[in-house]
């Protein structure tokens, strides 16, 4: 029996992570890029271009994925942004930004799938969070990351809330810093052995997938910082 994952966000390097394990585990893998930028992921079923902060987008991603598809076991949202500021020196427009990417992303994906998966009475979503959206002291540098993290943590509630009768899960995974060429070019003198590989986030996500009995989880990935 064929399992799938969507994974969107997937040339990321979090996304080619999350790719990489699900694929060597036997699942199906369903990976969108942003429309007209060239990415390429390897080795997946198929590559869908959805820019998932366009809600109209999602929406006909999701009737497509349904009629070719069908069911879905778990939909990693991995599409994010980032960006430094306090709270002076952070404007509404730069919420905005983060809010779109970090948010809106996932939320335009719940709204189209949650109905699928309910229906089907299984699935898993795979939230992405951050330790500034937990820990005000990590935040005060990063005020609108942090905020729109925060809003995908509550939103992961909500979902397990309205999910909470049925067989349908919902967690969240929250990294420090991940390992990444552009983290490392950004902090060269870091301790890199500190943070949390793209990997070790992907293994954590297969593990709550295949754990049914796991429900409303919040993996903190923090790795030695």
């Amino acid at each position: 029996m064929e399992r799938n994952i969507i994974v969107t966000g997937a040339a990321g390097n979090l996304g080619q992570a999350v790719v990489e394990k699900f694929k060597r585990e036997g699942y199906r893998v369903i990976a969108t890029i942003l429309p007209d930028s060239e990415e390429e992921v390897e080795g997946v079923e198929a590559v869908y271009e959805v820019d998932v902060t366009d809600e109209k987008s999602v929406v006909e991603f999701a009737k497509e994925y349904q009629l070719q598809y069908g069911e879905v076991d778990a939909i990693g949202l991995l599409v994010g942004g980032f960006a430094m500021g306090t709270i002076e020196e952070t404007s509404l427009d730069q919420i905005h930004k983060m809010i779109n990417l970090n948010f809106y992303s996932a939320y335009n994906m719940v709204k189209s799938f949650l109905p699928m998966l309910k229906k089907a009475n299984s699935g898993c979503f795979l939230f992405v969070g951050a330790r500034p959206a937990l820990q005000p002291s990590d935040g005060q540098g990063v005020v609108a990351y942090a905020l729109s993290k925060r809003m995908v943590i509550e939103l992961a509630d909500y979902v397990a809330e309205e999910a909470k009768d049925s067989h349908v899960r919902s967690h969240v995974f929250v990294p420090s810093i991940i390992d990444t060429p552009e983290n490392r070019e950004a902090m060269p003198d870091a301790n890199f052995a500190d943070w949390v590989a793209p990997s070790e986030i992907a293994e954590a996500m297969h593990y709550a997938v295949n754990n049914p009995a796991l429900r409303n989880m919040t993996f903190k990935l923090y790795g030695g910082v």
